[in-house]
């Protein structure tokens, strides 16, 4: 059964993975919408991911929505699915706090659908202590997680914190 699946894509150079995620979705017949924070811009463009997803991409809170909702409210509440992917550790903190300063992060903190999350960091940043409490915290309230990789980082060492391909993320999808 398609599912309306938004995309949460954040600052990494991760990010050029989700343009396969969203091509994944797509061939399954779902209905994508992609929100990119600012940063994610930097790596891979909005004209990418409408490209692919067959639908605009979302970017701002303070534009004129596209239905008599304002944006995050309308995303939020259409989601079946909402998919982080790649998701930093500054997007892990807002989304532990309930912090809401961007579409992203707001979409997050109001929507009822399921989220799946798959980070992707530097091996620092993954192992410091307040991004494994930001990821404990989440996953108390249900928050699911497609665990980070080890191997080749961009930052030139090695260690985990790659983000899961994208076959793994649409599969455990599959299953929320």
């Amino acid at each position: 059964m398609a599912r309306k699946i938004v995309i949460g894509v954040t600052g990494s150079i991760a990010a050029y993975k989700a343009c396969e995620l969203v091509r994944l979705f797509v061939k399954n017949g779902d209905d994508v919408q992609v929100v990119m924070t600012d940063h994610a811009k930097e790596f891979v463009t909005p004209l990418t991911f409408r490209t692919l997803s067959r639908n605009p991409v979302q970017n701002q809170m303070f534009v004129e929505p596209l239905a008599w909702k304002p944006e995050h409210i309308g995303l939020a509440e259409s989601a079946d699915l909402l998919v982080v992917a790649p998701a930093t550790a500054n997007i892990l903190a807002k989304m532990a706090q309930g912090l809401a300063d961007d579409l992203l992060s707001s979409v997050a903190l109001a929507t009822k659908a399921p989220i799946l999350v798959a980070p992707a960091m530097n091996t620092g940043m993954w192992e410091n202590p307040a991004t494994q409490a930001n990821l404990a915290l989440l996953k108390t309230r249900g928050v699911h997680f497609v665990s980070p990789g080890r191997g080749d980082l961009a930052c030139g060492t090695q260690g985990t914190g790659r983000m899961a391909e994208p076959s793994e993320i649409f599969a455990a999808a599959q299953t929320l």
